[in-house]
């Protein structure tokens, strides 16, 4: 029986999506060849590039409306700094909310001046900041949606006069947002989406080209839309991996079906870490909670060698938190079920009654 997987990442997929991309593995399309060994170039692989790049534009709303879809590589790592590299001219406001946002102020601040309108790393990350001047004259504001550390998430997104970019590696395609107000997202793909490997990219077409630096070929935005998204060899099992789990999401109902079962799993797990006097939540504000990664811990360590051996014989993968927070992290990704997440709460009363 496959185990109950609340990994961070690389996390669960959906199994129609794991027994597909296993079959193509062996035999992609009937060609008798496997999908890892035929050429990129193939009209076999260029539609499923075409087909995942179509696929994400639709669920987040985008199409027709100036937005280019792109899988590239290198992760959000990557990407913090390739959003300076195309954006950041003379000065860059960040929103400072967890590690990863953290880790791409570091990288911008080679290539220009980076504000940090708003932060929490003060108190260990463990709430949204709110009520923060957004000074004028950025280049760009950027923000994080959901900190899969520290288990916070941005509800309400600021309103800028400069182009918006957000880092949605652990909640894309999790929730109904308006897009729109986004001139560039990207996510890795290991969160919510596919294997790790590839990451996506949808950019406003026309903030691009605004820095007076030459930007190199691969980091240039501006290029991969020209080639689409084929500028050099692809990262052609993730892409493919990708396309079937929005596939599958299109067949689920979309976004706003994925919303809802994602609001009921929360709910569950969260109405038990508040109910359940052995463990106490992670993040400050009850509102800055995620939805993605429930991050908790006991009240008393005592009765942490039993919790994890029950959790560990209940079948439950990937519970432990981050090392920098300790404690426990329930990742919620799109695929995982809520008789998943239901086992974990009736695993927290079972502890509760030996306590």
């Amino acid at each position: 029986m496959k185990k109950h997987n609340f990994s961070a990442g690389p996390c669960i997929l959906p199994q129609s999506v794991l027994q597909k991309a296993s079959e193509a593995v062996l035999n992609f399309d009937g060609l008798d060849l496997s999908l890892i060994e035929i050429s990129h170039r193939s009209k076999n692989f260029v539609n499923v590039m075409d087909r995942a790049r179509e696929l994400a534009l639709e669920h987040l709303g985008l199409q027709n409306k100036g937005y280019q879809a792109l899988f590239l590589q290198g992760g959000a790592s990557m990407e913090f700094l390739m959003v300076a590299f195309n954006f950041l001219e003379t000065r860059a406001g960040y929103i400072n909310t967890g590690t990863w946002s953290d880790k791409a102020i570091k990288e911008a601040k080679l290539f220009g001046d980076v504000v940090e309108v708003a932060s929490s790393k003060g108190a260990n990350f463990n709430y949204i900041p709110k009520d923060y001047q957004i000074p004028s004259g950025l280049d760009y504001l950027h923000c994080t949606s959901n900190n899969t550390i520290f288990g916070t998430q941005i509800n309400n997104f600021p309103e800028t006069d400069c182009p918006l970019i957000c880092d949605m590696s652990s909640d894309i395609f999790s929730r109904v947002l308006d897009f729109s107000k986004f001139d560039l997202i990207y996510a890795g793909a290991q969160k919510n989406m596919g294997p790790a490997g590839t990451t996506l990219v949808v950019v406003k077409e026309e903030v691009l080209g605004q820095v007076s630096r030459k930007i190199p070929s691969m980091m240039d935005y501006k290029v991969h839309i020209s080639k689409d998204s084929m500028f050099n060899t692809p990262a052609v099992f993730p892409v493919y991996v990708s396309m079937l789990t929005l596939e599958w999401l299109k067949e689920l109902g979309g976004v706003a079906t994925i919303e809802k079962n994602n609001n009921k799993k929360a709910e569950l797990l969260y109405n038990e870490i508040d109910r359940n006097p052995l463990f106490k939540g992670f993040v400050a504000n009850k509102e800055d909670r995620s939805k993605m990664n429930a991050t908790f811990s006991l009240v008393n360590e005592d009765h942490k060698l039993d919790f994890d051996t029950l959790w560990t014989e209940a079948g439950i993968n990937g519970l432990n938190g981050h090392r920098s927070v300790g404690g426990y992290r329930a990742s919620m990704y799109n695929a995982l079920s809520i008789e998943s997440v239901q086992v974990l709460v009736d695993v927290m009363k079972e502890i509760e009654k030996k306590a």
